[in-house]
Order: structure tokens, then sequence, then C-alpha cells
């Protein structure tokens, strides 16, 4: 048994190799057996693209579009910070940039141009007249009197000047002495005197 296992292996090895190539060989007829083109295949090539222009708002994160080159122009729509749209015209000075604009009237709007760089040249239109507002703003001067109330004036006071100060001023009161002109400690002093002159003479009479 053991000597027939080399010879069993053998076989085995030339039955896979057979199996192969005939796999492969069936594999290379198929290929062969594919219709090949008989026309030219053309070839997709881009085509170049014209001016962009790209959104520069920092810090802001967008920008208005508008209807036409000036702020009194409706807005129409917004541009993100960095997004590309095809430019098409300026105006005189360069002062707004014409874009293709899809969803609005005539597909095309308008941007500030400094907030925006152009790639390329553009075409110079001359700017067209400033819109009129669509409604002017009127007020009704029956409904406006109904809401104004007339203040009467008032009477400005008046500065009345307070009366003189009087200041009372005293005279000093001159000095008088009794009677007969003489100062009154003289006559108290004469008067103790004779008092005293009276007790003497009625203690001499008691002795």
């Amino acid at each position: 048994m053991l000597k027939k296992f080399p010879l069993i292996i053998s076989i085995a090895f030339i039955v896979l190799a057979l199996v192969l190539f005939f796999e492969g060989a069936n594999q290379a007829n198929a290929s062969e057996s594919y219709q090949q083109p008989t026309v030219s295949i053309p070839t997709v090539t881009g085509t170049p693209k014209g001016p962009i222009a790209i959104v520069y708002s920092d810090p802001e994160d967008q920008i208005n579009v508008r209807s036409g080159p000036g702020v009194l122009y409706p807005k129409v729509g917004v541009l993100i910070n960095r997004q590309e749209v095809p430019a098409l015209a300026k105006t005189e000075g360069g002062s707004w940039v014409k874009i293709a604009y899809p969803g609005v009237l005539e597909g095309v709007a308008w941007v500030y141009a400094p907030y925006v760089r152009v790639t390329g040249e553009l075409p110079v239109v001359p700017k067209p007249p400033t819109p009129t507002p669509e409604t002017t703003p009127t007020i009704d001067p029956t409904l406006a009197s109904q809401f104004i109330s007339e203040i009467p004036p008032t009477r400005k006071p008046t500065y009345t000047p307070p009366p003189p100060l009087v200041i009372p001023t005293y005279e000093s009161a001159p000095v008088t002495s009794g009677t007969g002109g003489l100062p009154s400690g003289f006559i108290i002093l004469g008067l103790v005197s004779v008092g005293i002159f009276g007790l003497i003479v009625s203690f001499l009479r008691r002795s």
C-alpha cells in the first residue's frame, strides 16, 4: 500500500495540471470571440470655463445677490463664502459684477465687486437707471391730525425781587447823673453819712 502512495500522488498532480490547462484555453477562446468595435469611440473632453467670480466675504459668511447693480434694487438671493459662479460682465468703474444666477428673471443677477474676485476679463456694460420705489409712502393729514394734540403755551415764571432788608440801628444812651448833675454814688454816700451821724447823735443823748 505504501509503495502505491507515490503513484497516486503523481496521478493527482497530472490530472490537476490537465484541468488548469483546459480551463485557460477556454478563457482564451472566449476573449477572442468578443465583438470588436468597428467605429472610433469619441473622446469626451471638458469645455474650457469662462470668467468665474469667487466670493471672498471674510469675515461674513455670505453676500447679497440683487436684481440690479445697486443697493436700491431688490435682493433676489445670497452667495456663500468661497462659492464660484460664472461672471458675465461688469459696470463702468467695476463696482458691480453681473453673474449667472439661475432661478431669477432672465437667469442673471448682480453682486458687489469688492466681495468677489473675478478670474478673466469681463466686458463693460452701462449701468441701468436707478429703479423707482413701487409705492411712495404718504401720510394722510386728516388721520395724522387726530394724533396731534396742541399743547397750550405755559406762562414763563416772573422774578419778583425781595423787599430791601432793613437793619435796625441803636444809639447809645448818654450816661446821666442823679439829681443836680452829681453822680449817683455821691448821693448814696451822703445819705449813708447822714444816717451814721444821726445814730451817733441819738446814742450820745441817751448816755
